[in-house]
């Protein structure tokens, strides 16, 4: 008898209650809850007692021209949506889980358009079918190509990240152009101290978020190679779509390393990046570009043109990924602890198990469990999205009439008030 394959027989979704957990990077923040009416009110806003480097931190945005934004990169609303999670079930039992960014707007948008929201369900779904098939993730898109994975860290000092074992640093760049000349001089000699904490040789990136322009990165990055400082890339100097800036930069420093990719969101996008040839490094987030599929086509795109693929955070979804690929030559580990001094998971306390690197590296063989190899923590407070996203009923006009009432009121004469979503 030929054994029948399990399909999808429910899918589930859940905002993540409490602080540093789930796949929103910026979500160090406590949103509260009643349950008791099934709806969501966000009635009390505060950081993390203590800080967190990475909200703490100052970056260069591109809000940082208006200086009330200047504070903190949460300080524009980046954080407001939150995590959420997706459960999908076969009709063998069998759960596959993945976490993601958008909060309750995401959880409607898979539970009402499920084939057409990506990003949260298409790593759901890989979970899933590597549990069905009792393999891990990697074995699925190709097997693994090395016996370790290394880590470079983004964190707030790269003295930290090289103590603790790590094969580069990435530090943020602290001001943008409209903090004119003053701001330049001030970023050299930030990237100057960060450079002296790590000697000559270490690799260390700069992560300029998007806050700047041609004009603006052509002359940093000649003033710090006339101050000899090394850095091994400029990332994001631009937003992902300004291809003619890109090749700009490149024709000016034909010899610096420029990579983009975090906040382009499609595959579309990436090929007139890739096409362009104006990139070193390319580096799409799997959460956010559309899951693990559309990760794989941007991947083959980009290794058409020899350009590798180091994925933005993302945890083990993005693990998975650059294990099985011969153009990602390693991956970024972003420090979740509030001093970036410790190694902790990304997902925060999500999941029992995440995998998290030590000295610098994590061996292949911590990916092998079935799927992604994550076990919910049962202690996670996962509040069902249904309870909060089900649309009321719907009352239509009685009398069909959509015109104003004779006393110029709107609605119908014979129209009844709607006592608790109900009509008496």
């Amino acid at each position: 008898m030929a054994t029948i394959f399990p399909t999808i027989k429910t899918v589930n979704t859940f905002i993540i209650d409490g602080v540093g957990s789930g796949g929103d990077y910026h979500n160090v923040c406590c949103y509260l809850f009643s349950s008791e009416v099934y709806c969501l009110y966000i009635n009390i806003l505060f950081q993390v007692k203590g800080g967190h480097w990475l909200i703490d931190s100052p970056i260069a945005t591109p809000m940082a021209r208006w200086e009330q934004y200047r504070s903190s990169r949460t300080s524009w609303g980046i954080n407001v949506l939150g995590s959420f999670c997706v459960e999908i079930e076969a009709t063998d039992g069998t759960k596959g889980f993945a976490t993601g960014f958008g909060g309750p707007p995401a959880c409607w948008l898979v539970a009402q358009h499920f084939e057409r929201f990506l990003i949260g369900a298409d790593l759901a779904i890989w979970d899933l079918l590597g549990k069905i098939r009792n393999e891990p993730v990697y074995k699925l898109i190709g097997g693994t190509t090395r016996s370790r994975l290394d880590f470079y860290c983004t964190g707030p000092e790269p003295g930290y990240s090289k103590a603790m074992g790590f094969s580069g640093a990435k530090v943020a760049l602290p001001y943008g152009p409209d903090e004119g000349a003053s701001g330049l001089a001030r970023n050299v000699e930030y990237l100057q101290q960060q450079r002296e904490k790590v000697g000559p040789n270490f690799p260390l990136r700069v992560d300029c978020y998007m806050s700047l322009n041609v004009p603006y990165t052509i002359e940093l990055v000649k003033a710090c190679e006339a101050a000899g400082i090394n850095i091994d890339w400029w990332e994001e100097c631009l937003s992902p779509d300004d291809v003619d800036g890109q090749a700009l930069l490149k024709r000016a420093h034909p010899t610096i390393k420029f990579t983009t990719g975090e906040h382009e969101y499609s595959r579309y996008g990436f090929r007139k990046l890739i096409e362009s040839r104006n990139l070193d490094i390319v580096q799409p987030d799997v959460m956010w570009v559309g899951g693990m599929t559309e990760l794989l086509k941007i991947s083959a795109m980009a290794a058409a043109y020899d350009i590798p693929v180091v994925p933005h955070a993302s945890g083990p979804y993005s693990y998975h990924f650059v294990v099985s690929q011969p153009n990602s030559p390693f991956q970024e580990y972003l420090a979740n602890s509030p001093d970036g001094k410790t190694v902790q998971p990304v997902f925060g306390d999500l999941f029992l198990n995440e995998p998290i690197p030590s000295k610098g590296y994590l061996d292949v063989s911590a990916l092998d469990e079935p799927g992604f190899g994550l076990k919910l923590n049962p202690a996670a407070k996962l509040i069902p999205a249904r309870y909060i996203l089900t649309p009321g009923p719907q009352v239509s006009l009685r009398d069909n009439s959509i015109a104003s009432r004779k006393d110029g009121k709107h609605g119908s004469e014979n129209s009844v008030p709607i006592t608790n979503g109900t009509v008496p």
